[in-house]
């Protein structure tokens, strides 16, 4: 049964979450289609433009993304402090840049409202906006809509261009992100479409990788290169300043995703855990099964909250439910008595 989006996102309970979204077409949302002929590729760089745009506006940060032939993966993180500073012309400012203002909000910050029930009432919008920047559906909302319409116009065409609403996963502790993160950025590498996390094009891992070799970005970087978006930052704890930093770091993270990249693409999955580097054991994952997850094994879209089996049950509280999907995946993948 489909619940509503509040029944599956709350901010009090993470801040991290994994969204998906599937093209509903035969035709793919990118990629080749081996019956026209027609090339989509190109729509891949619509995804990273637009999701660069959303990043100037939204106070959400993208831990992780990979952009595949008919859907793609996000991993967000939602920064309310930083919305919660802005200042009423801040919020305005960065609605604008996506949607019209109304006529009661320009009066507004021009100081040219009188009555007080119009100020009361410009100021209500204002609060709504500065909501809705936190908001993840919205976040999606804008993605989604932007690029249905520009498919819909290429193709000449009216109707559905995602198969319903995205799918979402909250990730309730660092381990968590840390495996959603790597399988989002390994997708290419298991489906064979790439030989290493650096030959992954679209992906947040080949972003971080040149990032950190110093390689120069490009304002319109040739097909296959991916534009830059600002990506959370994988450094220490004490200097990420937003109040959810996770615990690993840029060295960690890609020394983690190219050993499980080999050990993925060779299909090894657990054979070679003795070579496992040691934030697995830090953060309290079990080696064989952290390979099986990202190889699909245990992975499911349906799954609704990624972490410990004590943090789902503490989040399955939290949102009023008597238990959320991922328990059984929770028992596999976390050495027993590690918490995370």
């Amino acid at each position: 049964m489909t619940r509503a989006r509040n029944q599956l996102i709350s901010l009090e309970t993470t801040p991290y979450y994994h969204t998906i979204s599937r093209c509903v077409r035969r035709a793919f949302m990118c990629g080749e289609d081996n019956l026209t002929g027609k090339n989509y590729e190109h729509r891949k760089q619509w995804v990273l433009t637009r999701l660069q745009a959303l990043s100037e506006v939204f106070a959400i940060d993208v831990c992780a993304y990979a952009i595949m032939s008919n859907h793609y993966h996000l991993v967000l993180r939602v920064n309310q402090a930083q919305a919660q500073a802005w200042t009423k012309t801040q919020v305005t400012e960065r609605w604008g840049k996506l949607f019209n203002l109304p006529q009661i909000v320009a009066r507004y910050l021009r100081g040219e409202t009188h009555a007080e029930a119009e100020a009361s009432k410009a100021e209500e919008i204002i609060a709504d906006w500065q909501s809705r920047l936190t908001d993840i559906s919205w976040f999606m909302r804008s993605l989604n809509e932007h690029l249905a319409r520009q498919a819909n116009i290429e193709d000449n065409c009216k109707g559905r261009f995602w198969e319903g609403r995205f799918k979402s996963q909250a990730l309730l502790d660092e381990a968590a992100v840390l495996t959603c993160m790597s399988y989002v950025d390994l997708n290419p590498v298991r489906a064979g479409i790439a030989e290493t996390p650096e030959a992954s094009d679209f992906t947040s891992i080949q972003q971080r990788i040149r990032q950190h070799s110093g390689e120069v970005r490009q304002k319109h970087p040739a097909p296959g290169k991916a534009q830059a978006i600002p990506l959370m930052p994988l450094v220490k704890q004490h200097k990420d300043p937003h109040c959810n930093a996770i615990g690993f770091t840029l060295r960690d993270y890609l020394q983690l995703v190219d050993w499980a990249g080999r050990a993925v693409r060779d299909g090894k999955r657990g054979a070679i855990s003795e070579d496992a580097p040691p934030i697995l054991q830090r953060i309290g994952l079990e080696p064989r099964r952290f390979l099986e997850h990202l190889q699909g094994h245990g992975a499911t879209e349906e799954q609704t909250a990624m972490g410990h089996l004590q943090r789902i049950r503490e989040a399955a509280e939290a949102l009023g439910r008597r238990f959320l999907k991922g328990g059984g995946e929770a028992r596999r993948l976390y050495v027993t008595g590690a918490i995370g």
